[in-house]
């Protein structure tokens, strides 16, 4: 394949249009699945929502604040399977064991934790305050401890799976971000221990997907400031000197999630084009 074609496919507008074709071809190899997505009203959550209700799974769409539930809502309704969507905060104590509650309430049972709730702060260090520590800590750390932890006894077993959306930040982090990379580097630690204690007593696999620079709301939101430091890093992905759709992180989670899928276990899934490469 010569440069210009490699390009051509990789270009964004190419990219998301052939995976909107190709989730409406796909089979429905998760029919009667469950699947709780944390922070899925929007971004790489929404995303991962369309990839496995394509597939056949039942989603529970979540959403942290009451202002978000016709975001949310509007999610539910553009999905083909039976899903709900449920308001909990996992950035405090009680809104994960709300959502697995919620869950468990209309469908019996869970199958796929997918802890992608997370929020990323992008300042020079001196300016990192105490209340972007509580505030990243509390939801990307400790809230995929929580929903994780909320959820075991609700987990299909065998052929349950926990999947923490991770970060490229985890292992080589830009500058401006401390804390959120010390909270994706928490989410790292947490699979790998996750891995070895869980699938026997649980029947379950535990693995981590890991983007880089992704095109969300979110990363647009970062600012002027924060894109000229990461623009370099962009430019300097293997693949293509462009950010990740949401769609491909998706991919990458509902592979996990296949059946045959069974015997991974324990691994950090790079879904940012060759960022970076243990």
């Amino acid at each position: 394949m010569s440069v210009n074609a490699f390009d051509s496919i990789n270009n964004p507008s190419t990219v998301a249009a052939r995976d909107k074709v190709l989730q409406g071809t796909a089979s429905k190899s998760l029919n009667g699945k469950i699947a709780i997505i944390s922070g899925s009203s929007s971004g790489i959550g929404k995303a991962i929502a369309t990839e496995l209700a394509s597939r056949g799974a039942s989603v529970v769409v979540n959403y942290p604040v009451p202002s978000l539930e016709s975001e949310a809502e509007a999610v539910v309704k553009s999905l083909p399977t039976k899903s709900i969507a449920v308001c909990a905060d996992m950035g405090t104590i009680d809104g994960p064991a709300t959502l697995v509650r919620e869950a468990v309430k209309v469908f019996g049972k869970i199958d796929f934790v997918i802890n992608n709730a997370a929020i990323a702060v992008n300042k020079p260090f001196e300016d990192q305050t105490l209340e972007d520590w509580d505030r990243l800590v509390n939801i990307n750390g400790r809230g995929t401890f929580l929903l994780t932890q909320s959820a075991l006894s609700s987990i299909t077993t065998p052929g349950g799976r926990i999947i923490n959306i991770c970060s490229a930040s985890s292992r080589e982090p830009p500058p401006m971000q401390t804390i959120y990379a010390g909270t994706k580097g928490m989410v790292d630690s947490f699979t790998r221990c996750w891995a070895k204690e869980l699938p026997r007593k649980y029947g379950c696999t535990v693995n981590a997907v890991s983007p880089g620079p992704t095109r969300t709301e979110g990363f647009a939101a970062a600012g002027q400031e924060a894109m000229k430091v990461l623009q370099p890093t962009i430019d300097a992905i293997p693949v293509a000197s462009r950010m990740g759709e949401s769609s491909e992180i998706a991919y990458a989670v509902a592979f996990l999630c296949e059946e045959r899928a069974r015997w991974v276990n324990g691994v950090h899934l790079h879904a940012n084009g060759g960022l970076l490469i243990d």
